[in-house]
């Protein structure tokens, strides 16, 4: 199909009630057989411990010291330190009667902490399980009771959560290890459970440097990671160590083909949530390549200045994160006046032309760089060299400003808990694959599987379709729930749920979910994620949720409104009032919906796909309501359970107008 894709499978017809299928493809650097693992390698311990040996004095965790609430320079400790301190936190967990094959669980924003506890587990073939941060003190019970965690590592201020639910969960949980400290208050209380509590301090003193590790397999279970989802309650994944190694192993043959590897004098800031996979995977990259990591203070006021100060040479993002870096661009160039404006336009355009030429980003335009997009390249603390998107697709025009201005490679790619992380992934400086999310990884084959019931076909001549993917990075199933399993593997194929459409050259575009589709009362189906994308499209949103049912013929949806945009309507405008009083004026609110299906228009929406009607929210849709998970997905069934009185007014509304 392309450069970097090859058919190894043909297609397959429809037959026995199962719908058809597109042909399979792999890497072009796995065409003679997915990558095989290497026999030195049994656990991502064998990373660490190898890393240690090569690059003892290293740098490897980096936090700022904070003297009088002011934060100061990075400290950093060793790997051989790290190291040391891990083998030791190891022989304690085992002293606490925890063995291999047991469960271990880790709850607390990003730190060098958080890594020593993962660290410690794969030394002893204990199994992690990430109790997320983003999530209530009901996930966490949930959690420790459904995986049977046995010992639990915490960031000092999440103790009470845990300390909340352990009546109901200390049939299991037998020991609490405080990442900083613990007060006799709270050992107390745990005491009283029949649960053992300890500094960070107090339990490295109970281990030892002496202790024999355990044999490792590939079979062993690395991890079981709750996905938080959408409905429903969490989903263990459970991640093999082959899986997990499989995964950091392939992201390393990529980038030594198309890009460059990673090095000891490579720096990554360590800010995206580390109970997600994406995350790991890439700090565990960073651990099997020597380099070091720097931690956020887990304060997002702080973050720009954690960022500037660390000055790192890989970044991983979400596209939120990388939206809200351009309007700030944005925004400062619109700004600067229109000599500076008409000067980055035409650097834009030069280097956007020679990179559709096939030239390199770092080739395109040398002399621009210096002189226009260096200052933005210092956004990011002047030194990144390797740009990494996943966790949801990102915007086309956001992904091409990013590769023109930012002076370095970047890579979209897409992956799921059940993926190991990334499974497709855009190659560096291949300019055609803006806008997508690349080609399947060497360790996995992807096709298309059709959904007539959608109008996807995987036989058509733009194949669309469910991406199905089957390989080795793929997760072993769901912890006690075969009936999820075998819900969603089949025949040996993992299927996603996501819509996608293979381009020309050979990767693959996101552009649908399966489950996210609904009937309006005239019959129309309605792909909620793809039109709910064009929206966003419009400038003056922040987000926006789209509604509609099968007893509606039109569609209504809940706006955030961006702040300035709507603030400068009010002073043009003579109206008056603070923000969420204008999220209220009636005026307001039929401006936003009219730039809205301004938008709509513009990008060919059907009639039956424009808003009738909107609620402006002043409020970002956020975690704590449980109105989005922690990616930042829509949870759609909290937010119509959140907003039911004012979607049925806004229907109300909108029918009273053409009545």
């Amino acid at each position: 199909m392309s450069n970097y894709t090859v058919k190894v499978e043909e297609s397959r017809p429809a037959s026995d009630g199962k719908p058809s299928a597109g042909p399979v493809y792999r890497n072009i650097y796995a065409k003679d057989g997915l990558m095989e693992m290497p026999t030195r390698f049994k656990s991502p311990w064998d990373f660490f411990s190898e890393s240690v040996k090569k690059n003892p004095k290293n740098q490897m965790l980096g936090r700022r010291q904070v003297v009088d609430k002011k934060a100061g320079p990075y400290s950093w400790l060793t790997y051989e330190e790290v190291y040391e301190t891990t083998i030791k936190i190891g022989s304690a967990i085992r002293n606490r009667g925890v063995n291999p094959g047991d469960r271990c669980g880790i709850y607390g924003v990003n730190c060098p902490e958080w890594i020593m506890a993962m660290e410690a587990c794969n030394s002893q073939a204990i199994s992690y399980v990430p109790l997320y941060d983003s999530l209530g003190a009901n996930a966490v019970e949930f959690i420790i009771n459904h995986a049977e965690v046995s010992i639990a590592f915490a960031q000092e201020s999440k103790i009470p959560a845990i300390l909340s639910c352990l009546s109901k969960c200390n049939s299991y949980l037998k020991t609490i290890v405080s990442f900083g400290n613990i007060s006799s208050t709270q050992k107390s209380e745990a005491e009283e459970q029949g649960v053992a509590c300890f500094s960070w301090e107090e339990f490295i003193q109970m281990g030892s440097l002496d202790h024999e590790l355990p044999q490792k397999r590939k079979t062993d279970i690395s991890s079981i990671m709750y996905t938080s989802g959408t409905t429903g309650e969490p989903k263990g994944v459970i991640l093999t160590n082959g899986a997990f190694m499989g995964e950091v192993l392939s992201m390393d043959q990529l980038l030594v083909e198309t890009d460059k590897e990673g090095t000891g004098e490579d720096v990554y800031f360590s800010f995206l949530p580390l109970a997600h996979i994406f995350d790991q995977i890439i700090e565990t990259y960073c651990i099997y390549r020597g380099a070091s990591i720097g931690f956020w203070q887990g304060d997002i006021r702080y973050l720009i200045e954690d960022l500037l100060v660390l000055k790192p040479t890989i970044f991983c993002g979400v596209p939120r994160v990388y939206d809200r870096i351009y309007t700030g661009v944005m925004d400062k160039i619109k700004a600067g006046g229109t000599l500076k404006k008409l000067l980055f336009q035409f650097a834009y355009n030069y280097k956007l032309r020679n990179m559709e030429k096939g030239l390199r980003q770092d080739e395109a335009a040398p002399r621009f760089d210096r002189l226009v997009f260096d200052k933005i390249k210092l956004a990011f603390g002047g030194r990144v060299r390797l740009m990494l998107s996943g966790a949801a697709p990102l915007p086309k025009h956001v992904e091409e400003f990013l590769r023109v201005t930012c002076c370095c490679s970047l890579s979209q790619g897409y992956g799921l808990t059940e993926s190991c992380g990334g499974c497709l992934t855009s190659i560096a400086n291949v300019h055609s694959m803006t806008g997508t999310v690349g080609v399947p990884m060497t360790t996995i084959e992807a096709r298309l599987e059709s959904v007539p019931e959608m109008g996807y076909d995987a036989l058509a001549s733009v194949p669309r379709g469910e991406i199905c993917l089957r390989g080795k990075t793929l997760f072993s199933g769901y912890h006690k729930r075969e009936d999820l399993t075998k819900s969603v593997l089949v025949d040996g194929w993992f299927h996603t749920g996501d819509i996608g459409e293979w381009q020309p050259d050979g990767a693959m575009k996101i552009i649908d979910r399966k489950k996210n589709i609904f009937k309006l009362s005239q019959g129309e189906y309605v792909a909620v994620e793809n039109i709910e994308g064009v929206y966003s499209r419009c400038p003056i949103v922040t987000s926006i949720w789209i509604y509609g049912n099968s007893f509606e013929s039109f569609l209504v949806a809940v706006v955030v409104p961006e702040r300035k945009a709507l603030e400068d309507w009010a002073s043009n405008n003579q109206e008056t009032g603070d923000f969420s009083s204008l999220c209220n004026n009636t005026k307001a609110r039929k401006y936003i919906l009219d730039e809205l299906n301004t938008t709509a228009r513009k990008h060919q929406l059907r009639g039956f796909e424009m808003l009738r009607a909107v609620h402006l929210e002043p409020n970002p849709f956020d975690i704590e309501r449980e109105l989005v998970t922690p990616t930042f997905k829509l949870k759609r069934p909290q937010l119509l359970n959140y907003y039911k009185d004012i979607v049925d007014q806004l229907y109300k509304e909108a029918k009273a107008k053409t009545a």
